[in-house]
């Protein structure tokens, strides 16, 4: 490893106090969680923080020597931006480790009201190149950024080589084929955009037909997939649904999959990266505890073992309990013809 390079912190995700406390107490080195508003990209119904609980889950860490980050990842919407504001005053209030953001008029905001708050840049922010992190870093002084998931391994390592800033990378969860967060085909579909609507497939935009052979599943009233009837039917999201195209009916953008690096896990501790990264805000208790407790033993095995590490089938049995679809991939990463 660099000599600057220190274990990866596993960052996990809360999208409840229930969520972090799993976090936590199963080996998270770090946490995010979002606000009760649309400042926060996974603003789902029944979940995320107030005030109160924000408290409580930063006590909680912090007592036990976790870090937490306050997601404020949406994009500020025009007319109105004081909502944003007051989420990066809280944050510096609430006195959390970090603050991430992608929209650029909120960095240039945290960076004069608030120099002593350090600045994450959000996998939303789209920055995929080294002179891009070095920009915010000059503008905004960003101390870390989350990459996309759009680059191979090599491309990560060539912009840690040159970055700044601290790189953080996702290890586990749902992966996203469009620009991360912005998608336009739910946005067409639901007149939604998921950046500020929490996700891509609104639930009040969702409907189940059930017929006497199989079940539609329907988004806006667009047939998204159709299940046999004792077939596991998904969430549909557009980019995840079957459609027919010259004759066939196959995911014609995208499997349900999820990103899973823990057979890659020496690699990116070779290359340097500062944080590896568990997707799932939006998930349950028993998701964040299943997932944190596995990565914390496959990355500590990592750490130890280095080019003699090697993945224990129950971990790889466990996590595809929870993953999407069942199925598990590399992603980008693994792009040998690139």
């Amino acid at each position: 490893m660099p000599a600057r390079q220190q274990m990866p912190e596993l960052v996990c995700p809360a999208g409840s106090l229930p969520a972090l406390k799993a976090a936590v107490d199963n080996g998270a080195d770090t946490v995010y969680f979002g606000l009760k508003n649309d400042t926060n990209a996974r603003n789902f119904a029944g979940l995320n923080f107030d005030d109160h609980t924000a408290r409580i889950g930063i006590r909680y860490a912090r007592d036990r020597g976790r870090k937490t980050l306050l997601a404020i990842n949406t994009y500020a919407q025009g007319g109105d931006i004081s909502r944003w504001q007051r989420a990066v005053d809280q944050a510096a209030e609430l006195g959390v480790d970090a603050v991430i953001l992608a929209d650029l008029g909120l960095l240039a905001y945290a960076r004069r009201r608030h120099p002593q708050l350090r600045l994450h840049l959000s996998v939303q922010g789209s920055a995929t190149n080294h002179e891009a992190l070095k920009l915010a870093h000059e503008l905004f002084g960003i101390q870390r950024a989350v990459l996309p998931r759009v680059l191979t391994l090599d491309q990560v390592r060539q912009v840690i080589e040159h970055s700044p800033v601290e790189i953080e990378v996702f290890g586990f969860g749902s992966l996203c084929v469009m620009v991360e967060g912005r998608c336009l085909l739910s946005s067409y579909a639901t007149g939604e955009s998921p950046n500020s609507h929490g996700v891509c497939s609104p639930a009040k935009h969702v409907q189940w037909q059930q017929g006497a052979t199989h079940l539609d599943a329907r988004l806006s009233g667009i047939l998204i997939d159709q299940y046999a009837n004792d077939q596991p039917a998904g969430y549909p999201t557009l980019c995840k649904g079957r459609f027919e195209v010259g004759g066939d009916t196959y995911y014609a953008l995208e499997e349900p999959t999820s990103l899973n690096v823990i057979s890659m896990l020496p690699q990116l501790l070779d290359i340097g990266v500062a944080a590896i990264k568990v997707e799932g805000r939006q998930r349950s208790p028993a998701y964040v505890a299943q997932v944190t407790r596995v990565l914390r033993q496959a990355l500590d095995a990592a750490g130890r073992e280095r080019q003699r590490f090697t993945v224990q089938p129950d971990w790889q049995q466990a996590l595809g309990k929870v993953a999407e679809g069942r199925q598990q991939t590399l992603g980008a990463y693994n792009r040998p013809w690139k």
